[in-house]
């Protein structure tokens, strides 16, 4: 009768342990890896915000990359950034390069990326960003190192960014019609989410209504200045800031909404479309 267990050397067997290593550590990552979203509303961002951002990032080893894409003026939106984040130890602070990318500007970005743990995106024109990342193998690295666990931020068009779809900034804040709201594909990090920002100083409530009648299935957030939403695992949202976090959710029934208004410290389940409420 033959032997029906295999022989193994050593070799063979240290082979096949390490490669079972290696696969558990990397399904260990794949499960563990916490995605993390830092929205600002635009104006001031104040060091309980920043420090936040930091901290996901990885506090004194952080490396933070800012986008300024967005901006007609990247320089000196860059060292505005960087005033804000100097009251904060990092391992590095870089500026991405500048658009338009050639093909040495895009090789450092995608180096600069993959050693980053956190990424900002500065404010102006998020219609900047979306015409950069038309480029799909950039688009598609960024949406990677997302899922990856790397913490993503972004302030007023910054923010706008981070869902899809995205607002374009095209309106009409007279009426309530979705139609009348431009809006464009985003990175889509924030699934059945719509954001605007400077929302409650700049009286932007109509337009959010309009595109959340339009598509009752989005939730529509809206995030004053000096104000951002903290967001883990694109569930749960903490307010933090100056003033308030509107929350518009149309799904319930025909032209009704249910808006929720929350201020700093309380938290919202962006999936069961409810306040959480404090133990």
């Amino acid at each position: 009768m033959k032997n029906l267990h295999t022989k193994h050397s050593p070799r063979s067997c240290f082979r096949w342990t390490a490669g079972f290593f290696l696969f558990a550590a990397i399904l260990t990552f794949n499960v563990s890896a916490q995605e993390r979203l830092v929205l600002i509303g635009g104006g001031e961002r104040s060091a309980k915000i920043v420090s936040r951002f930091v901290e996901w990032a990885g506090k004194d080893n952080a490396r933070i990359l800012i986008i300024t894409w967005a901006s007609g003026v990247p320089q000196e939106n860059f060292e505005s950034l960087k005033k804000d984040f100097a009251g904060f130890p990092t391992a590095s602070f870089e500026h991405a390069p500048h658009a338009p990318l050639n093909a040495d500007k895009r090789e450092m970005f995608l180096k600069q990326l993959k050693n980053a743990t956190g990424v900002f995106f500065s404010g102006g024109d998020q219609n900047r960003i979306m015409e950069i990342l038309k480029d799909e193998s950039l688009y598609n690295a960024l949406r990677e190192r997302y899922k990856s666990g790397m913490v993503f931020g972004g302030t007023s068009a910054g923010a706008a960014v981070m869902p899809t779809p995205m607002m374009t900034g095209e309106n009409d804040l007279k009426v309530i019609d979705g139609a009348k709201v431009g809006t464009r594909q985003g990175l889509g990090l924030l699934p059945n989410t719509i954001l605007d920002q400077h929302f409650i100083v700049r009286q932007r409530e109509n337009r959010l209504f309009g595109l959340v009648l339009q598509n009752r299935s989005i939730l529509g957030v809206g995030i004053d200045e000096d104000t951002a939403l903290f967001v883990k695992d694109n569930r749960y949202a903490e307010v933090v800031g100056a003033t308030y976090v509107m929350f518009v959710d149309g799904s319930s029934k025909k032209a009704t909404f249910m808006i929720t208004l929350l201020k700093s410290g309380e938290q919202f389940d962006l999936v069961k479309r409810k306040v959480i409420r404090k133990k």
